[in-house]
């Protein structure tokens, strides 16, 4: 894959609103380009997002106009209402394939998968014939001279490794570092455990009392 644009980093709400528009683009063309309110509505769904947002119009705004300066989102106007409308230049700046766009799409939208994640989550946009193919896509991504996707370490009991797209950075998330997993879910434990423990206290002195009282 010769590359010849460097590949951006991406904000959050960059990689969303992109995400989004390569979504669209695919699952619902007959609504493509989108709408301000419905690029909006599509990047607050409550299904299909990794982490579910609530952005304003504002938000939305200024963030295409962020990718429109980086040469990724254009304007279209046209028919009976003259509404602006928003569409992706992703398969433009970038000499990649339909089903490449998928699963670089998929990953901006959830968030780091396995080829078999990417495989189910992938019906409204693009048909993958087998896992392999899902895989093989990962592999030309990874290891073009200018990866868009990386691998990352398999963690505890998980076989398969997942994948993370790189146009938000190198930076593995938190919630993926195994080691800080394990750390965060000890941690976040002992707390609920205390409350459990004290609340059933309270009803043991309660029931106590009632007894007590019936006696």
């Amino acid at each position: 894959m010769d590359i010849t644009s460097p590949l951006p980093v991406l904000s959050a709400e960059e990689q969303r609103v992109l995400g989004v528009l390569m979504e669209k683009a695919k699952a619902t063309p007959e609504y493509y380009p989108l709408t301000l309110n419905a690029l909006v509505a599509a990047c607050n769904q409550k299904t299909s997002r990794k982490p579910v947002v609530q952005y304003d119009d504002n938000t939305v705004i200024t963030t295409l106009d962020a990718l429109r300066k980086k040469g990724l989102v254009s304007t279209v106007v046209g028919g009976a209402s003259r509404v602006t409308k928003y569409k992706h230049n992703f398969a433009v700046v970038y000499p990649v394939i339909p089903a490449e766009v998928t699963i670089i799409c998929l990953l901006l939208l959830r968030g780091p998968q396995t080829p078999g994640e990417l495989n189910t989550n992938s019906g409204r946009m693009y048909e993958f014939e087998s896992l392999e193919e899902v895989q093989s896509f990962l592999d030309n991504l990874a290891n073009a001279d200018q990866p868009f996707v990386k691998q990352l370490p398999k963690r505890p009991g998980q076989k398969e490794a997942r994948y993370m797209q790189l146009l938000g950075g190198t930076t593995v998330p938190e919630e993926e570092d195994s080691g800080a997993e394990g750390v965060e879910t000890s941690a976040g434990l002992a707390p609920r455990l205390a409350k459990v423990e004290a609340e059933l206290a309270a009803l043991r002195a309660e029931f106590d009392k009632l007894m007590q009282e019936l006696s």
